[in-house]
């Protein structure tokens, strides 16, 4: 994940100064301890891991993956309560989604940990609770107006690592 990273800051020292200026310090384990209570679970080792690199974007520049915000700690609880108060209120009672095999065919679960923003409420998410066929840790999409659930990759490292390897 180090020898990744380093990979997309030269890329961006080259091609996107601002944007690369634009990525977080280090999180600190205070600040992953804060995130892993607030969403109540774990986050999959590899995932703190690059937190622990960058803490993701000051948002003063575009978006770092595909044009989508790459949320700091305090940017993805805030991102997941606004889901966790729409399902507690009901908002999702009886909808689901349509899902590719391993995804939970639900609208949102607790568990579907959102670390991209677009700015129109869509997502990219570990998922914490896959389905039958589905690995932990998982990277879906998550649409707010779109049914479809896919799955990305089986974890958050193949997920970054295809995504540099593309650049």
């Amino acid at each position: 994940m180090k020898r990744q990273w380093e990979k997309l800051e030269t890329f961006l020292h080259n091609t996107n100064p601002a944007l690369l200026a634009d990525l977080a310090p280090p999180a600190t384990d205070a600040e992953i301890a804060v995130l892993e209570h607030g969403l109540g679970i774990s986050l999959p080792p590899d995932f703190v891991f690059c937190l622990k690199i960058h803490n993701g974007q000051r948002v003063n520049s575009t978006g770092l993956f595909d044009e989508s915000e790459f949320l700091s700690t305090s940017r993805i609880l805030q991102e997941w309560t606004i889901w966790k108060e729409l399902l507690d209120a009901g908002d999702f009672d009886g909808v689901e989604s349509t899902p590719q095999s391993g995804i939970q065919p639900v609208w949102w679960s607790p568990k579907w940990i959102p670390f991209t923003y677009n700015g129109a409420g869509d997502h990219l998410c570990l998922d914490l609770d896959p389905a039958q066929n589905g690995s932990q840790g998982q990277i879906i999409t998550l649409w707010h107006d779109d049914d479809a659930r896919e799955r990305q990759a089986d974890s958050f490292t193949q997920w970054f690592t295809a995504f540099v390897e593309k650049l």
